[in-house]
């Protein structure tokens, strides 16, 4: 299999669906509500068609998931493209410009190639399998930071912490440098060029967290569960650099024998 042209793929699709978001940024749109209360836009739903439609068109065998639309037929297949038009809705409603679109494909249950483009800032971060990661044509790669008092920890909401363990919250406010809200899909972007440290979500879907595997293996670091499996299923995130993962696995590991 030849990743480069499917990465190729991946981020010029990343790219033409983010232009698209921007025609809606800032423009006073108003949301839906999904059941789970959570807000989609005419911006969500025009992206991810966009991107459907040029999957289908390019690869038809392929299965496809996406946040707003779900799953297609091709479920048999070995490639499953995994799309969030917008990861941060709340964000690009309030005119906070640090949503992005996601987009990742799966190959036999790993993603081997993904992108993550930022459309108001223009950042676009890559990478495919054995080919590096990639930050606006820059090599990417994950800061050097080897200890938890001089880290900065990304997250998206601290509720989401007190919901799930709020030992977590209290033992990472006591031991790191800096707790930084650069929610949502930026917080792993930036984990992942060095600018921040790791990112941490209590509760994630697939769609949420696509192309960060790959992303984070080809930089340098690592990302999966809160236990340290590699991978984007286990409703859980954790983003950070090979260096802080052993302590930082510890540290959830020592809240959760403290909340039992």
């Amino acid at each position: 299999m030849q990743i480069q042209p499917l990465l190729d793929f991946t981020v010029s699709l990343a790219y033409r669906a983010g232009r698209i978001t921007l025609g809606y940024f800032n423009t006073g749109i108003r949301p839906d509500f999904k059941p789970d209360d959570t807000p989609v836009t005419a911006a969500d739903r025009a992206a991810e068609e966009f991107i459907r439609r040029e999957i289908e068109r390019a690869y038809p065998g392929h299965g496809i998931v996406g946040e707003e639309y779900g799953e297609n037929s091709n479920s048999g297949s070995p490639f499953r493209w995994i799309i969030d038009p917008i990861d941060g809705t709340k964000s690009f409603l309030r005119g906070i410009p640090l949503y992005a679109v996601l987009i990742g494909l799966e190959f036999e249950g790993r993603i081997c190639a993904g992108a993550a483009y930022c459309p108001p800032l223009d950042e676009m971060l890559y990478a495919g399998e054995g080919l590096g990661a990639w930050w606006n044509g820059r090599r990417a790669r994950v800061s050097q930071v080897d200890s938890l008092e001089e880290a900065c920890i990304c997250f998206t909401s601290p509720g989401n912490f007190q919901k799930r363990d709020p030992y977590v919250w209290e033992r990472l406010a006591s031991q790191v440098r800096m707790l930084r809200g650069w929610s949502d899909a930026y917080g792993y972007m930036a984990a992942a060029t060095g600018r921040a440290e790791a990112c941490l979500d209590p509760f994630m879907n697939v769609w949420d967290c696509a192309p960060f595997p790959v992303i984070f293996r080809e930089a340098g670091g690592c990302f999966g569960s809160w236990t340290g499996e590699e991978g984007h299923t286990f409703g859980e995130g954790l983003a950070c650099n090979a260096a802080l993962k052993p302590q930082i696995v510890e540290l959830l590991a020592g809240a959760r024998q403290n909340s039992g």
